[in-house]
């Protein structure tokens, strides 16, 4: 999940991780484009190192690189940011929260740290204070990417079961970027539970036409095809998911033909 979380530093590395069979690049971090040593710059290049370190889950450089980068400049919000992501995956909360907290205390109105910071709020059991800071995220103007805090808002509020609430947040997300693929897929799941078969057989379609499947996207098409009563799609999609995904949750309750129970 810290590839959909990290959302401006994914974005920042990019271009980079397109060689994701070779090393990080060699970077001079003596002279940046710009202006030679400023502090910022070079808290903003280990910074950037440190995203791609870690999406390629390479904790330990992370740590390594932002401690670079606030080294270089301690009012640098987005390092405390990217901490907070590095210890999130590393179970270490405390730490994370510290971080976050840091990052947010130099810069509030950053969209990046408030979505990062809502999406731990809401990986540690704090989904209702977690929705603050998404919206947060979105009332900023400048943010690129608002749907991907639309659709983490209507994810935590599918895990307190508040589908109104989530269906207007997908919905958005959707609005802003028609094949956001989390939104589609659980807009998906929330018209399987109100029992509208059809439209969510397109959500569905739309999810794993553009997406690889997953083993929850292949149980939710495989219920709503098994709702239709079309059975070759049906069987097509239980093929799929025991071939590619024989260990999930989602192929024990298939073979156990607890259709009703969500994966």
């Amino acid at each position: 999940m810290r590839r959909v979380v990290a959302i401006g530093f994914a974005l920042i590395v990019a271009g980079c991780a397109t060689h994701s069979d070779e090393q990080p690049p060699t970077v001079d971090t003596g002279q940046i484009v710009g202006e030679v040593g400023d502090p910022q710059n070079r808290a903003r290049l280990h910074t950037e190192l440190a995203a791609l370190y870690y999406s390629r889950g390479n904790m330990a450089v992370a740590l390594e690189e932002l401690r670079t980068a606030t080294s270089a400049d301690s009012r640098y919000a987005p390092a405390y940011s990217m901490f907070g992501l590095v210890y999130m995956e590393l179970k270490e909360n405390r730490l994370a929260q510290e971080n976050f907290e840091r990052g947010l205390s130099l810069s509030p109105g950053d969209p990046d740290i408030n979505h990062n910071y809502g999406w731990f709020l809401c990986q540690t059991g704090r989904e209702a204070q977690s929705i603050n800071y998404f919206m947060k995220a979105v009332r900023n103007p400048l943010y690129p990417t608002p749907w991907r805090s639309y659709t983490a808002a209507g994810v935590c509020s599918m895990r307190q079961n508040k589908l109104e609430d989530a269906e207007q947040y997908f919905q958005r997300a959707l609005q802003l970027e028609s094949n956001e693929p989390i939104a589609l897929l659980q807009m998906g799941q929330i018209r399987y539970r109100q029992g509208n078969m059809d439209d969510a057989q397109r959500y569905a379609l739309r999810y794993n036409r553009q997406m690889p499947p997953t083993a929850e996207s292949l149980w939710l098409a495989l219920r709503i095809e098994r709702k239709l009563g079309n059975a070759t799609a049906e069987a097509g999609y239980a093929n799929q998911l025991r071939r590619r995904f024989p260990g999930s949750r989602e192929y024990q309750l298939l073979q156990r033909g607890a259709y009703d129970q969500r994966g």
